[in-house]
């Protein structure tokens, strides 16, 4: 079968995908804008003479992205430690977790006849059983494949990474530490729990429309990977947080973490680029506890 999942290219990982609608943006050097063509920035300070850099990932894309990113891959040759969502462990990675749960789904309340034995193709070499993934970590596992898969061509046998844990592997070649900032356990409850009650007839709806995205290989809703190649982006960083649970929380929790760190080490903030945006967002977080966010060109 033509998304039959070869076995070891996907170690099934959460991911939370963004909703952002497609805009382009002129590049511009001031942080109180919010409008800027590109994904990093530099922090510095008066107080020492450590710089670290704030790199807004996007989960989807991999090797071939950073790879073509030369300023990005020097700054993180230049850090000494890599900072990023959450480390690979062995023994609690998400097909770890997931199978290792003894109950199961019962997916015929949830897909269609033919949409299940798509999701039976899709999975029948996964080192993840899907019998007992919940409707909304299937749902954002399909999210992912649609736009690595769909939106960005990547060939089925192509077995490099995400971004997040590509730049996690170049960092280990290069001899850095490596710090995570919420476990792989974490984020699956997390995940879970931002759409607890969700009603049954939703779940239903919404896995039906994402896998016939994926049969059909449409790609008007592709506008999310277009954007973040292209980097135009803005990052409304006057406007609230849409998410009090996956951003407002999660950033205040890491804030503890990473304004420690960057006092100490010049550090690499590899994080998905939601976490950069608005008035929660890490840009100002470090901005109002005094550090210069400076954004940076990348290519």
């Amino acid at each position: 079968m033509e998304y039959t999942l070869k076995k070891g290219i996907y170690v099934m990982t959460i991911i939370f995908f963004l909703s952002l609608e497609f805009s382009h943006a002129q590049i511009h050097n001031n942080l109180n804008d919010g409008k800027f063509n590109t994904i990093m920035f530099k922090i510095s300070s008066d107080k020492n003479d450590k710089i670290s850099y704030l790199f807004g990932t996007h989960h989807a894309f991999g090797k071939a992205f950073f790879d073509s990113l030369p300023e990005a891959n020097k700054a993180l040759s230049a850090s000494e430690v890599l900072l990023k969502e959450n480390l690979n462990v062995p023994g609690q990675m998400a097909q770890d977790i997931i199978n290792g749960r003894k109950q199961f789904t019962n997916w015929k309340k949830f897909v269609s006849k033919d949409d299940l034995e798509f999701l039976e193709n899709l999975f029948a070499t996964s080192p993840t059983d899907y019998n007992k993934m919940t409707p909304t970590e299937m749902y954002v596992f399909l999210n992912r494949h649609f736009k690595q898969q769909i939106c960005l061509s990547k060939d089925v046998n192509d077995t490099s990474l995400s971004l997040d844990d590509y730049i996690a592997s170049k960092a280990v070649e290069l001899h850095k530490e490596l710090y995570g900032l919420e476990t792989t356990e974490e984020q699956i409850n997390l995940l879970n729990k931002d759409v607890e009650g969700m009603p049954q007839k939703m779940h239903k709806r919404r896995l039906g429309n994402i896998i016939e995205k994926i049969k059909t290989r449409n790609l008007n809703d592709c506008q999310e990977t277009k954007w973040y190649t292209q980097m135009g982006m803005d990052y409304q960083v006057d406007e609230p947080c849409r998410n009090t649970l996956l951003l407002t929380d999660r950033n205040h929790r890491w804030m503890k973490t990473i304004s420690g760190l960057i006092e100490e080490k010049n550090c690499f903030i590899a994080v998905g680029l939601s976490h950069l945006m608005f008035e929660c967002g890490l840009l100002n977080q470090l901005k109002e506890i005094g550090y210069t966010v400076t954004p940076m060109e990348v290519r």
